[in-house]
């Protein structure tokens, strides 16, 4: 999903991404696809682009989150991402919930 507007570093970081992702046990279509988006967004952060959303430029940089949203790790799942989770499984209650009763419950 490379394009034209990219630089050859772009290229380059976008292969890698895709290369990685596919290691990683990813399907072909999703590691193209945040690939691409993880470009993108560092192409907004560095003011490569013309047009740029405000929660690409405001948030920090995939290379530094570094997973720190993921399911693993000292803090664990977001609120939002418990929030979520309990929404799809039809969890009564669930707004009033603070991230520790989520969790139990989602546990159960």
């Amino acid at each position: 999903m490379p394009q034209k507007a990219w630089s050859a570093k772009r290229e380059r970081q976008y292969a890698h991404i895709k290369t990685s992702l596919l290691e990683g046990g990813k399907p072909e279509a999703l590691a193209e696809e945040i690939a691409a988006r993880v470009v993108n967004k560092e192409r907004a952060q560095q003011g490569e682009s013309a047009t740029a959303s405000a929660s690409s430029l405001n948030d920090i940089s995939a290379g530094r989150r570094g997973g720190l949203r993921s399911h693993q790790g000292a803090g664990g799942r977001t609120l939002l991402q418990l929030r979520n989770e309990a929404r799809q499984r039809g969890l009564k209650g669930r707004s009033a919930m603070n991230k520790a009763q989520l969790e139990a419950a989602l546990a159960r």
